[in-house]
């Protein structure tokens, strides 16, 4: 599999599809597979084509980001690239230039990132960083692709 079909594959099993927008435990309005942005408000609807579509176009986005942000993935494993742009595309590239994970894949550590990442598993809750399951078994299957 190319590193864009095992991210497809990630964020499906991680997201889910919801084709009204909704808001996600952390307050932001999400729509299809984990999509957000300006133009996504509460109410608004989807078909399963907008929705496939936009995660295609989100998922080679972010890998390239991905790739962009980070030289030493170009020389990754398939699975190590999806691993690092589901990373990316969960917390978006703001996050990541400056998390822990990308100082392990700059320095060419994948087996410490495997670890490092395990630690972004919280969101902030009413204020409160608090431990999110579906993040725990997200970053796990990140880890795995490590």
């Amino acid at each position: 599999m190319t590193a864009v079909e095992i991210l497809i594959d990630l964020i499906k099993r991680s997201e889910g599809c919801k084709l009204k927008a909704y808001k996600c435990p952390a307050g932001v309005c999400t729509i299809g597979y984990g999509i957000t942005g300006p133009d996504i408000i509460e109410g608004l609807t989807w078909t399963q084509e907008q929705a496939d579509q936009a995660l295609t176009d989100a998922a080679y986005h972010v890998l390239d980001e991905a790739l962009y942000q980070s030289k030493n993935l170009r020389s990754a494993t398939e699975g190590q690239k999806a691993a690092i742009a589901d990373f990316v595309y969960n917390l978006g590239v703001g996050a990541y230039r400056a998390s822990s994970v990308k100082r392990c894949i700059d320095a060419s550590d994948f087996q410490e990132a495997k670890h490092v990442i395990m630690k972004w598993n919280k969101a902030r809750i009413n204020g409160k960083l608090t431990e999110l399951p579906g993040l725990t078994k997200r970053r796990q299957a990140e880890s795995d692709l490590l």
